[in-house]
C-alpha cells in the first residue's frame, strides 16, 4: 500500500529541502471502496497540521505537497472509514496506531564543506599518539609521567580515592607533525584531535586557558607546524572545543587558586563572573556538568561569553585562523541552538569551508534535548554529528548477523538525514568515550561492568583477539564503502584492544603494530580514495538476510558492490556471476588461514 523506501510510492527519498516537491504514492486493494488522506504532524505536536487528501489515479491514490518550512514533522494515513495506518519497522504501512513516518525539511539553502566529502578520517588522543621525544620541563607537581610509554593507563584510584586522571605519557604534537607521512600513507585526510588546550588532567576536557596549547603538548607555533604541513599532505584538522563547561581549574574560575588571587570564583567583581551559572552567587554555589564540581557550567546566554567564544578574536576563529579546519563540538546538546548557530556562523565567517561536527549519540535528526526539539541538521547548524547510531547498527550485525536489521537501520537513519549531510557524517566505530572496536567484538561484552572488571579482563585470549580483528575488519570494510566519512580511532589499526575510559586510550604501539590488519585496512582507504562511487556515490542496498548485508556504491565514474558475510558459512553472493572483477576480498582469518570469503567488493564497470 505505501513503503517510504520505495520510489514507488515516495519521491524523493527520505528528507526534502523546504520548497522541494514532495511526491507520495497510496494503493488499496482492488475492490476497496475507501480514501486515503494524508494527516502531517509538526514534531511535539497532537494534532494533525494538515490533513490532504489523496487523488485518486491509474495507479492507486497520489498527492504533491511541497513544505515551505524547515522543521521536523511526521505523517501518517487516515482512510474514510476512519481507519490508521502507521509505519512498520521496513518502512511499509501498517494498520492501527504506532510510530509515523518522519519527515526533515531543512533549509534549502543547507551547504556542507565538499572538501571534507566522503574524505576518511583519523581520532587522535593526543597524549597517547606519538611522543617527539621533546624534553617537558616545568611538569606542574600534580602531574605523572610515565617512564615506559608502553605501561598501561592508570586505572586505579590515588591513595585518597580519588580518580585524577592526571597521568600523562607525553603524546604531543610535534609526535603528530612527524607522523603525518605514515597518517597520510594510511590513507587518512582528516585528523581530529581530542583536546588539546591547557587543561589539567591528561584528557583535557576541563579547559583551563582556550588561547593556548597545553605546554605538555608543545606550543601555538607546533599548532601552526603541525596545520601547515598537514595541509601540504592534504590533511585537514578538526579541532575538539569544549564550550559547555571549563575546569574549576582555570584562568577563569581558579577555584583552586593556580591562576593568582582572581577568577570568577575567588573574585565576585571578576570579569568572567558573568560567564558562569551560579545556584547561589553569594553563597558560591554553582552549577556544574552532570554534578562534577570539577567542570563548572558556562552560562551559554551571557553576552561576554558569547563575545569570547564567537567574537571576531573569539575562540572559534582563532584557531582557525590559524590553520584549523573545522571543530567538533562536544556535549552539543547542553548548548542552546541560538549558541550552536552563532559558533556555525563565525567558522563560516573566518573560513567559509570550516566543518562542525556534534557529539550526539542518538539520531541527530530528531533529537529531543531538555524538552526542546533540536535543530541540529535544519541547515543553521551541524554540518556532522558523530555518528554513534551507525556504529551501533554495524556492530549488532556484526555479532549477530542480522542483515534484515542492519538494512532497516541503514535506511532509517539515511531517511532521516538531509542529503547533504550524508557523505559528512562521521561513521566511527570506536572514539576514547567506547570500548575498542576489537574489543567489543572479540571479547566479552562488558554490559556496564565497572572497572574493577574491565582491568581482570581488558587483555583478550589470541582466539579472542584474532576473532575481534576479523569482524573489526569487516566492520571497517563497512565504513569504508557507506556514506560518511569513515573515522579510525588511533590505533585500532594496529590492533589496540580495551574496553572504555582509560583502558580504550592506551599508547599507539610503536614498532609493535599488527602490520597485516594495518596493511589490510591501508587497502581499504586506498580503494574508497581511489574511486569516487565509494567516497560520494549513490547507495543502493541489495540483498540482506540471515547472515549477509549487500549494497551497491555508483555513480558516473563507476559501480560496485560490496557483501559482508560475519558468520561461519561461504559467503552468499548475489548474482555473483554478473558483478566482474574482484577488487578487494577479505576471508576469515581468526584461525590464521584464510577460508572462503567473508567480505568482498566487485567492480562491475
Amino acid at each position: 500500500m505505501f513503503n517510504s523506501l520505495l520510489a514507488e510510492y515516495k519521491t524523493p527519498f527520505g528528507a526534502v529541502a523546504a520548497g522541494e516537491e514532495l511526491s507520495l504514492r497510496f494503493a488499496l486493494p482492488a475492490g476497496d471502496g475507501r480514501t486515503p488522506e494524508l494527516l502531517l504532524y509538526r514534531a511535539g505536536q497532537a494534532l494533525p497540521l494538515l490533513r490532504l487528501p489523496m487523488t485518486p489515479s491509474a495507479d492507486g491514490y497520489r498527492l504533491r505537497y511541497t513544505p515551505a518550512e524547515p522543521g521536523l514533522y511526521y505523517y501518517g494515513f487516515r482512510l474514510s472509514d476512519g481507519t490508521l495506518l502507521h509505519r512498520a519497522p521496513d518502512g511499509s504501512a501498517d494498520y492501527g496506531e504506532g510510530p509515523l513516518w518522519q519527515l526533515t525539511v531543512y533549509d534549502k539553502n543547507y551547504s556542507v564543506p565538499q572538501k571534507f566529502a566522503g574524505q576518511v578520517m583519523y581520532q587522535i588522543f593526543p597524549d597517547r599518539f606519538c611522543s617527539s621525544g621533546r624534553p617537558k620541563p616545568g611538569v606542574p607537581a600534580d602531574r605523572r609521567l610515565h617512564r615506559d610509554w608502553q605501561e598501561e593507563p592508570q586505572s586505579v584510584p590515588d591513595a585518597d580515592g580519588v580518580f585524577r586522571c592526571n597521568d600523562y605519557f607525553g603524546g604531543d604534537l610535534a609526535g603528530i607533525t612527524q607522523k603525518l607521512p605514515e597518517l597520510a600513507a594510511l590513507g587518512v585526510r582528516v585528523l581530529y584531535l581530542n583536546p588539546i588546550f591547557e587543561a589539567h588532567s591528561n584528557h583535557r576536557y576541563n579547559t583551563a586557558d582556550y588561547l593556548r596549547i597545553d605546554p605538555l603538548l608543545g606550543d601555538e607555533q607546533d599548532f601552526v607546524t603541525l596545520c601547515r604541513k598537514a595541509h601540504e599532505r592534504e590533511i585537514k584538522i578538526i579541532l575538539d572545543g569544549v564550550f559547555n563547561h571549563t575546569g574549576s581549574d582555570s584562568l577563569y574560575f581558579n577555584k583552586e587558586g593556580r591562576y593568582g588571587p582572581g577568577g570568577a570564583y575567588r573574585d565576585k567583581n571578576s570579569p568572567y563572573r558573568s560567564w558562569y551559572c551560579w545556584k547561589d552567587a553569594d553563597a558560591d554555589q554553582y552549577e556544574s556538568w552532570w554534578g562534577f564540581t570539577t567542570l563548572p557550567k558556562l552560562n551559554s546566554r551571557d553576552a561576554g561569553w558569547r563575545e569570547f567564544l564567537c567574537g571576531e578574536n573569539g575562540i572559534v576563529r582563532h584557531w582557525l585562523r590559524l590553520g584549523a579546519d573545522g571543530w567538533r563540538l562536544d556535549v552539543v546538546d547542553e548548548y542552546p541552538d541560538e549558541l550552536v548557530k552563532m559558533i556555525r556562523a563565525a567558522a563560516r565567517a573566518e573560513k567559509p569551508d570550516a566543518i562542525i561536527i556534534g557529539e550526539v549519540w542518538e539520531d541527530a535528526s530528531c533529537k529531543e534535548a531538555y524538552g526542546e526539539q533540536r535543530q541540529y541538521l535544519m541547515g543553521q547548524e551541524l554540518d556532522s554529528t558523530m555518528n554513534y547510531p551507525l556504529r551501533t547498527a554495524i556492530l549488532d550485525f556484526l555479532l549477530r548477523g542480522d542483515g534484515a536489521a542492519f538494512r532497516r537501520r541503514l535506511l532509517e537513519l539515511l531517511e532521516h538525514t538531509p542529503r547533504p549531510c550524508w557523505d559528512v557524517m562521521m561513521n566511527l566505530l570506536s572514539s576514547h568515550d567506547v570500548p575498542r572496536a576489537i574489543t567489543v567484538l572479540g571479547g566479552t561484552l562488558m554490559e556496564h561492568r565497572d572497572r574493577d572488571w574491565q582491568r581482570a579482563h581488558n587483555t583478550l585470549t589470541v582466539a579472542q583477539y584474532y576473532r575481534g580483528r576479523q569482524l573489526f575488519m569487516l566492520g571497517t570494510l563497512m565504513t569504508m564503502t557507506l556514506p560518511g566519512m569513515p573515522c579510525i580511532y588511533y590505533g585500532d589499526e594496529a590492533g589496540l584492544v580495551g574496553y572504555a575510559d582509560p583502558f580504550n586510550r592506551g599508547t599507539y604501539p610503536w614498532g609493535r603494530e599488527d602490520t597485516g590488519l594495518r596493511e589490510c585496512i591501508r587497502q581499504m582507504a586506498g580503494l574508497r580514495n581511489g574511486h569516487s562511487a565509494l567516497s560520494t556515490g549513490g547507495l543502493e542496498p541489495l540483498a540482506c538476510a540471515a547472515g549477509m548485508a549487500a549494497w551497491r556504491r555508483k555513480d558516473e565514474n563507476g559501480s560496485f558492490v560490496i557483501c559482508v558475510n560475519p558468520g561461519d558459512s561461504p559467503l552468499p553472493l548475489p548474482d555473483a556471476a554478473k558483478y566482474g572483477e574482484t577488487v578487494f576480498t577479505v576471508g576469515r582469518a581468526e584461525e590464521r588461514r584464510l577460508e572462503g570469503e567473508s567480505a568482498v567488493i566487485r567492480r562491475i564497470r
